[in-house]
């Protein structure tokens, strides 16, 4: 039987700049971009002051918070995303080991 342990960094060629999935790049680029609009209206309007500029960067915040590293993950948007499936799904976990698939066989 021929069982070996994957290296951790395999798929960092798959990612773009080997850090991003394509979705966590359209969720960073969004939220900075609309970070930029926000604070270019808010200060063409001359409304520039400690809490708008900080709802302001409130998008780019988030954004960078949800596609930053997290360890064991990919980065906090899985991480999330992981703890979501964990706490909806059903509730019988059984370890298989390593196993690239596996299917439930309900009895």
């Amino acid at each position: 039987m021929n069982q070996f342990l994957i290296p951790a960094n395999t798929k960092r060629s798959s990612l773009i700049f080997g850090i991003f999935m394509p979705i966590d790049l359209v969720i960073f680029l969004t939220g900075v971009g609309l970070t930029l609009i926000i604070l270019v209206i808010i200060s063409s309007a001359n409304l520039l002051d400690n809490y708008t500029s900080i709802l302001g960067l409130l998008p780019a915040l988030t954004s960078v918070a949800l596609v930053f590293p997290f360890p064991n993950y990919h980065n906090v948007r899985v991480a999330v995303g992981e703890l979501i499936g964990f706490y909806t799904n059903r509730q019988k976990y059984v370890w298989r080991g390593w196993c690239s698939k596996y299917e439930f066989k309900d009895k």
